[in-house]
C-alpha cells in the first residue's frame, strides 16, 4: 500500500505535462486575434520608456526591427511575480490574490529545492553533507512553511470575497468556489501534516528524493504519522491534476495574452506570414445577423467588409 502516493504522483506529473501541452498547442493553433495596437509596447527597444514605435520611422517596412528581449522580462517578471497591474487596478482584490499566487510560486519552489535534493543525494551525496546541504535544507523549510501559509491565506481571502462581495455576484460559479475549496483543503492539509508530524520537511523530502530516484520507499512512522503525509500527496497530486483541466490554466494563456494580443505589432507586410493569417480570418462566414451586419453564416467578413464600402 506504501506506493499508492508514489503510484498517484507520478500519474498526476504526467497528466499534468500532457494537459499543458495539449493547452499551448491548442492556443497556437486558434486563429489570429484582434490585436490591442496600444504603446507602449515593451519589446520596443529604444522607444518604449515614452510609448513610442516603430512606425516613427520613415519608410519603417524597409528597416530591421530591433525587438528586446530585456524590455518583455522587465514588464513580465514583476508582471507574474508581484501581480503589478492587478495591484494598481483593484488594491482590494491584490491584497487577496498576491498572497495566494507568491505563495504557489515559494511552494513550487520548494519542490523544486526538494527535488534537486533527492537527485543530488543519490547522484553525489558527499556534497550534502556540509555547509551547502543546511542551507538547501533551510531554503526548503523557509519556501514550504512560506509558501503553504501565503497560499492558504489568499485561497480564503478569496474565497471570502467571492463569498461576500456583491459585485462578484454575478461572476462567481459554482466552480469558482470549489476550486477556491480544493485550494484550502488541500494546503490547509498539508499544511497540518508539517505542523504536526512532519515540522522539518524530513518526511517529505524523503518522499520526494524517492519520487526523483524511483525508490518509491516507504514512509516512516505508523499511523497519523504516515497517514497525514499520504494524504497530503495525494490531495496535492489531485490539485496538479485538476489545474490545467480548468481556466485556472491562465498561467498557461497569459504568454498568449501578451504576446499575441497585448504586444503582438508585427507589421503586416505583402507576401507576408501576417497577411496568410488575416486573409484566413476574413474568410471565416459570420454566424450571427444584427442590423448593421447581416451574416447569418453565409456572409464572410470580407463581404461584409465590401457591403459597407458599397453603402
Amino acid at each position: 500500500m506504501h506506493i499508492i502516493p508514489y503510484l498517484v504522483a507520478y500519474v498526476a506529473i504526467a497528466i499534468f505535462v500532457v494537459a499543458v501541452i495539449a493547452r499551448v498547442v491548442m492556443w497556437t493553433k486558434m486563429p489570429m486575434h484582434v490585436r490591442w495596437e496600444l504603446y507602449p509596447v515593451a519589446h520596443e527597444a529604444k522607444r518604449a520608456h515614452y510609448g513610442g514605435s516603430y512606425l516613427e520611422e520613415s519608410e519603417w517596412w524597409t528597416k530591421p526591427r530591433e525587438v528586446s528581449l530585456f524590455g518583455e522580462l522587465k514588464v513580465m517578471i514583476p508582471e507574474i511575480l508581484f501581480l503589478v497591474a492587478l495591484k494598481e487596478h483593484n488594491p482590494k482584490l491584490w491584497a487577496r490574490s498576491f498572497p495566494f499566487h507568491f505563495g504557489l510560486y515559494l511552494t513550487i519552489g520548494c519542490t523544486v529545492l526538494m527535488l534537486g535534493t533527492g537527485l543530488l543525494g543519490a547522484v553525489a551525496p558527499e556534497a550534502l553533507a556540509g555547509g551547502f546541504g543546511t542551507l538547501l535544507t533551510s531554503a526548503t523549510v523557509a519556501c514550504g512553511y512560506a509558501g503553504l501559509i501565503l497560499a492558504l491565506f489568499g485561497a480564503l481571502g478569496l474565497l471570502q470575497r467571492r463569498l461576500s462581495d456583491p459585485a462578484l455576484k454575478d461572476f462567481t460559479s459554482g466552480a469558482d468556489i470549489f476550486n477556491l475549496v480544493f485550494f484550502v483543503l488541500a494546503f490547509g492539509l498539508s499544511l497540518a501534516t508539517v505542523f504536526l508530524v512532519d515540522p522539518g520537511f524530513t518526511q517529505i523530502s524523503a518522499f520526494t528524493a524517492s519520487l526523483v530516484t524511483f525508490n518509491m520507499a516507504a514512509l516512516p512512522g505508523t499511523g497519523i504519522e504516515s497517514l497525514l503525509p499520504t494524504l497530503s500527496v495525494i490531495a496535492m497530486s489531485l490539485l496538479i491534476i485538476y489545474v490545467p483541466m480548468t481556466h485556472m490554466s491562465h498561467f498557461i494563456g497569459k504568454y498568449f495574452a501578451y504576446h499575441a494580443i497585448r504586444w503582438n505589432d508585427t507589421p503586416n507586410l505583402k507576401g507576408g506570414p501576417q497577411e496568410a493569417a488575416i486573409g484566413e480570418v476574413l474568410s471565416q462566414k459570420i454566424s450571427w445577423s444584427a442590423s448593421h451586419i447581416q451574416g447569418g453564416g453565409k456572409k464572410t467578413w470580407v463581404d461584409a467588409a465590401l457591403e459597407e464600402q458599397k453603402k
